[in-house]
């Protein structure tokens, strides 16, 4: 990613086109950035609320470094998930993850991808029964733009046994990857 603070003059002069333009290059390092989080809060709503705040904040940032206003736009976004762990008394999230630096170029990186581990995933989820196997392709297909009830719907399911299904499959696919020399981390 380039240095997005080129922005940062025209955003600090009150500049809706270049603060657009800004968020356009941002967001998906702000997004990656609020993974960790995803399980325990409305990551959306998070960062939403981090770009209005970065927003807010622009006239005042100083340039102390490459992305200046990328770098505080992960450390609002990072204190706005951990403000609403907190807020709702939620399992915590590891500290370590929380504690983890702002460097978020380092963790930007693609990893390569590893062709024998996509290969026993292939092949647990070829063993998946046909419906759960269904309603797993489903919600992987619609990468989290469709609602598990339309899903339900397109495969002819309640939302109920959709749910199921997909317990199902996440429970065999577990199972499957754990006996083929697969460890998964704790949830």
């Amino acid at each position: 990613m380039s240095d997005l603070d080129r922005y940062l003059p025209a955003i600090a002069a009150g500049d809706a086109r270049a603060f657009a333009a800004w968020m356009s290059e941002a967001e998906p390092a702000l997004r990656r950035g609020l993974r960790r989080f995803a399980a325990v809060v409305d990551t959306e709503a998070v960062l939403q609320e981090a770009l209005l705040r970065v927003w807010q904040v622009a006239p005042r940032v100083e340039p102390d470094g490459p992305d200046a206003l990328l770098r505080l736009g992960h450390v609002i976004a990072r204190n706005l998930a951990i403000d609403e762990i907190r807020r709702r008394k939620a399992t915590p999230v590891d500290p370590t993850l929380m504690a983890e630096g702002i460097d978020e170029r380092a963790r930007d990186e693609p990893r390569p991808p590893d062709p024998m581990l996509r290969r026993v995933i292939a092949m647990c989820r070829e063993k998946l029964p046909p419906r759960p196997g269904q309603a797993l392709a489903a919600r992987l297909a619609a990468g989290g733009a469709r609602p598990d009830s339309a899903l339900a719907a397109a495969l002819s399911m309640s939302h109920n046994a959709f749910l199921q299904n997909i317990t199902r499959a996440r429970k065999l696919l577990a199972r499957c990857l754990r006996h083929n020399g697969v460890e998964l981390e704790a949830t």
